[in-house]
């Protein structure tokens, strides 16, 4: 197989410095939703606050898991053609922009969440929604990966962007634990009542990822408009994209195959920043203060594991970056099934952890090295249409787990078997060949 990735086109300025650190810090800034909303305190706070006294038999856990489920499934029907759209119109900026708009208006309506289970249905409906503006941002914002990168360096720029976000998380979390969370409301003492503190916090959330999105939207040139632009429709869409990709699958069969293999180990990465915080608490006993500092910890590791993910990425490749994190979660995730307590998953979630950043960040690369030219975005739609497309699966998988065991530790199972599969899954997929522009020198 060949790989289409080439160097930027003509017509497209070499990529500067300072619009890789602006790229970079629109990942900064996204981690006020992944870190802060997803898996360290808003979520924490539905299932351990919110959701705590939750008449009937259905765990708040397996509520939160079909939600997540019923906005994957949005997701999968509309990434493709979104992306595919910003490709032909030239839009790819503009359309990071306002799906990264709706995300921070949504975090921001999570301030009215009160303590109190009767508004539970109310976080899980922003929550959902927040998730899928996320993902729709980040089909085109991934796109532009190959504006700020050649071929020579796009695995060591797509493991600064992860860095970059795992320290923003680190930064932000310290910065709400000291100033709303610790203690009774933190040194601004606003308290915890009707949970008032943690309501602030999505808000400050909300600001973070807009101030810090921004720098992105005044370096990025916009994208050019594909040669022949045609107005296709919802349905001329879809039509669009099933011809492409059968084409794909013909031109390049293993592309279509690294599509559905990293599909299943994406979603079981997913719900471990989903559900990682969540599960600290209720089964391994976490106090939910320490959560945070627990999550300010394992984001030094993941970045620190991206940067050298990224690095070894352009030097031997993505696929053994992305298999060798793979078999080190699936070893952890085993483990951490047969071990109790607070000190063991301080040590093996951090483990967990250095193999989550090289995991996400040569993914991304190994895609990057794989669109045509000019179809990054439909790609990258794709991308993330078939990592949706079974993003029920680990979360259906968790609440399955939990329900028929009652168990919350029995849903983590879920999370190790999507791992694993993906994990078999990707090992006959063919790495793409890299020409001789794209190997780094020493």
């Amino acid at each position: 197989m060949t790989s289409p990735a080439t160097a930027p086109p003509a017509s497209q300025p070499a990529p500067r410095r300072g619009q890789v650190l602006t790229w970079g810090l629109w990942d900064w800034g996204s981690s006020a939703f992944t870190t802060i909303i997803l898996t360290f305190v808003f979520s924490v706070y539905l299932t351990g606050s919110v959701g705590d006294d939750l008449p009937g038999t259905i765990s708040v856990n397996s509520w939160l898991s079909w939600s997540t489920a019923a906005a994957g499934l949005l997701i999968a029907l509309m990434a493709p053609v979104i992306g595919q759209s910003a490709d032909r119109a030239g839009r790819r900026l503009r359309s990071t922009g306002l799906w990264t708009a709706a995300v921070v208006v949504t975090v921001a309506l999570m301030f009215f969440v009160r303590d109190d289970y009767q508004y539970l249905w109310l976080g899980l409906a922003l929550l959902g929604l927040a998730s899928i503006f996320f993902e729709l941002a980040q089909v085109s914002y991934f796109a532009l990966l190959s504006q700020v990168s050649t071929p020579a360096n796009v695995g060591r720029v797509s493991g600064f962007g992860w860095s970059m976000g795992y320290f923003g998380g680190i930064v932000l979390l310290l910065l709400v634990y000291v100033g709303l969370i610790a203690g009774d409301g933190g040194a601004l003492g606003l308290g915890t009542g009707d949970g008032i503190n943690i309501r602030v916090v999505a808000l400050v959330a909300a600001v973070w990822f807009a101030v810090f999105a921004i720098p992105m939207f005044f370096s990025l040139p916009e994208t050019p408009p594909a040669a022949a632009r045609a107005r296709l429709g919802v349905l001329g869409s879809y039509r669009k994209l099933l011809t492409d990709l059968r084409d794909l699958y013909r031109r390049e069969p293993h592309t279509v195959y690294f599509l559905g293999a990293s599909a299943l180990y994406r979603d079981g990465l997913n719900a471990v920043f989903a559900f990682g915080g969540v599960i600290a608490v209720t089964v391994y006993g976490m106090d939910p203060g320490t959560v945070l500092i627990f999550g300010v910890v394992i984001n030094v590791v993941s970045a620190l594991g991206a940067l050298a993910g990224g690095w070894l990425d352009d030097r031997v490749g993505p696929k053994a970056v992305v298999v060798g994190s793979l078999a080190g979660l699936v070893i952890v995730g085993i483990i951490l099934l047969f071990v109790s307590g607070p000190n063991a998953f301080w040590v093996f979630g951090l483990v967990l952890g250095l193999f989550v950043g090289p995991a996400q960040a040569s993914s991304r690369s190994y895609m990057n090295r794989l669109c045509p030219p000019g179809q990054e975005g439909q790609l990258f739609g794709l991308y993330a249409t078939t990592g949706r497309a079974v993003s029920f699966l680990a979360p259906a998988l968790i609440g399955l787990f939990t329900y028929l065991f009652s168990s919350d530790r029995a849903g983590t199972v879920g999370i190790v078997l999507v791992l694993a599969a993906g994990l078999v899954a990707v090992l006959p997929v063919k790495a793409p060949v890299r020409s001789a522009e794209a190997v780094p020198t020493a």
